[in-house]
């Protein structure tokens, strides 16, 4: 309205709109051009320039206005097709879609899987169960789906279709899918999977359960040191967050081996111990009083008094001994209140415990335990190379090494061939320190460390037990002197042993229990039993071990006692030295230590 005034104003010959309008009341013309006086005024010229500053303005509006317009549409959600949502009961009516299973029918579909897929299988189609391990969209009618199976095999999908393509892209990574297609050979391998001879073209697509955003990446949790070290830029994922996340955690192809190990652990203990005539049975957790004596127990209430829980099924294998089952084992939970935070220690394990009587001697226990982890040993290189270099892979390790019948020590030999090579593997440990000691104070520390041990070592009494630190050393010194990993020591001395240990029939010093071991590290611990009740409550009272709330226990004794022998080993350790794993939480597949109670 103003530019119209002005210009009406202009050519009734005023000099300034505001001359024109000077006797009137305040108008809503546009402001007034201040002219000097007696200059001539161009009406048309001054028009111009008022209409094309007003244009400028108009112009500059609608350039912020197109601006804020892009930023909004960036910000708000990407608008997306409808995705079908499905049943067993439809899915066949659309090629993608969410489809939920809640067991409507069976639709008689046979399925594959991923670790099946052969180039042999040219152009045959298949269902395959997965999850999406990467995804990658090439334009708007390509995505390339990477899937994963059992173990972590992986195979490359390829999904093309506008539509089809464009809901493989919306799949978040770990979500799971039922793809349906033909399997095809490419003509150059894909190495980035598993199955890298073979490739799935998708004509089916369907989620069956979407996965939100993760914690941490499957993919950076499965990678090894010498990637980490190769690549500093890659993420690293250290044990608490992968323990606080271990669902995602369990999916890296080597947790995938470690505990199919572990199954086939226990499978062929069980085995062994079936073949040679045991039974096995299944003891209480609940307890009157500490089954190993100690402190190291856990204590609850208990109605209107207190139980504990079990140290070790020790107590009821023996009782079921004298009830003449003769050969009995338990698969079963233990559990040790030991505030230790080391790599080798949990509140609670699973022990695999074996418990037989014997004729003569307790050698004839010790004889079939060792026959046990020859068989457990051999059936795991026999039956899980698969699962064995799938930890490989991300934890490099050298195969253990052993015989049948292993290496027996006494303590005695034990400890006397420690202080006589055991100076020399610390001092070598020591000598590979020094080259950064003087820039890295943890160097500097371990050598002084070392340097103790060493002194330790030279002066250690035979009768003394053997310090964490003094096994692995004499690991080492045995590996070097024999070739083997796994070897027996017999005859500890008696103080270190529980109450109801048989002393040696010649030296109280000492008793006839045993320990085994693996790459310096034991993983069992046994002992022939005291079957004389007498002997029983007088070694007890020695040890200072109240039996009073475990009279049935030695009452058991009474009414005639076959002599026996037997052992409990540590199932998580022996994956985790069989596998030459640094931390036996690699090995528990929900670990409990003292600072851990969840998930």
């Amino acid at each position: 309205p103003g530019l119209k005034c002005m210009r009406t104003c202009l050519r009734r010959g005023a000099r300034t709109c505001a001359a024109f309008h000077r006797s009137s009341a305040p108008s809503r013309c546009a402001p007034a051009r201040t002219v000097m006086s007696g200059a001539p005024v161009d009406p048309e010229k001054e028009a111009r320039k008022l209409e094309k500053k007003q244009k400028k303005e108009e112009e500059k509006a609608a350039k912020e206005a197109k601006k804020a317009a892009a930023a909004a549409a960036k910000s708000a959600p990407k608008a997306q097709a409808v995705v079908p949502s499905l049943t067993l009961l439809n899915f066949d009516d659309s090629p993608y879609g969410n489809l939920f299973i809640q067991s409507q029918m069976k639709t008689g579909r046979e399925w594959t899987d991923v670790s099946d897929l052969k180039p042999s299988m040219k152009d045959e189609k298949v269902w395959i169960r997965a999850r999406v391990h990467k995804s990658r969209a090439q334009g708007n009618k390509l995505c390339f789906l990477e899937l994963r199976g059992s173990l972590s095999t992986t195979v490359q999908a390829v999904v093309f279709g506008k539509e089809i393509a464009g809901f493989a892209n919306l799949l978040g990574r770990e979500s799971v899918v039922d793809v349906f297609g033909a399997v095809s050979v490419p003509e150059a391998e894909i190495k980035s999977c598993t199955q890298s001879g073979v490739e799935l073209q998708v004509e089916r697509l369907y989620c069956i359960s979407g996965a939100e955003p993760l914690p941490l990446q499957v993919e950076d949790a499965g990678r090894s040191e010498a990637e980490l070290e190769a690549d500093p830029s890659l993420v690293r994922v250290n044990q608490e967050v992968r323990l606080d996340n271990r669902i995602l955690d369990l999916r890296t192809r080597a947790n995938q081996g470690i505990f199919r190990i572990q199954s086939n652990v226990c499978r062929l203990f069980r085995e062994y111990m079936l073949q040679n005539s045991f039974t096995e049975i299944h003891s209480p957790k609940l307890i009157a009083t500490a089954s190993e004596g100690g402190a190291n127990v856990f204590k609850l209430g208990y109605f209107d008094t207190v139980a504990y829980m079990a140290q070790s099924p020790q107590l009821y294998k023996q009782m079921a001994l004298q009830g003449d089952m003769e050969r009995v084992f338990e698969v079963g939970p233990v559990f040790r209140a030991e505030n230790s935070n080391t790599h080798r220690h949990l509140t609670e394990f699973t022990g695999l415990d074996m418990e037989m009587v014997f004729y003569e001697h307790y050698h004839e226990v010790l004889d079939m335990i060792d026959g046990m982890f020859n068989h457990i040993f051999t059936g795991l290189v026999r039956d899980c190379q698969a699962e064995i270099e799938a930890v490989r892979q991300q934890f490099p390790f050298r195969d253990l090494q052993w015989k049948h019948p292993c290496k027996r020590f006494t303590f005695v030999e034990a400890v006397n061939l420690l202080k006589k090579d055991g100076p020399g593997v610390v001092r070598e440990r020591i000598a590979a320190l020094q080259k950064d000691a003087e820039t890295n104070p943890k160097s500097a520390h371990a050598i002084k460390v070392m340097e103790a041990h060493i002194e330790s070592i030279q002066s250690k009494n035979v009768e003394e037990d053997l310090s964490t630190e003094d096994e692995r050393v004499l690991g080492e010194v045995v590996h070097r002197a024999i070739g083997e990993d796994y070897y027996i020591i017999d005859k500890f001395p008696r103080a270190v042993r529980p109450f109801y240990t048989m002393p040696d029939p010649d030296n109280k010093t000492w008793s006839n229990s045993y320990d085994v071991f693996i790459r310096g590290e034991e993983i069992v611990s046994g002992a022939q039993r005291i079957h004389d009740p007498e002997l029983l409550l007088e070694n007890a009272k020695d040890l200072g071990v109240d039996l009073g709330p475990v009279q049935g226990y030695v009452d058991s004794f009474k009414y005639g006692a076959m002599p026996h022998a037997g052992c409990g080993v540590g199932m998580e350790r022996v994956v985790m030295l069989f596998l030459q794993l640094n931390n036996i939480r690699k090995t528990s597949m929900f670990p409990r230590d003292p600072k851990r109670l969840t998930p």
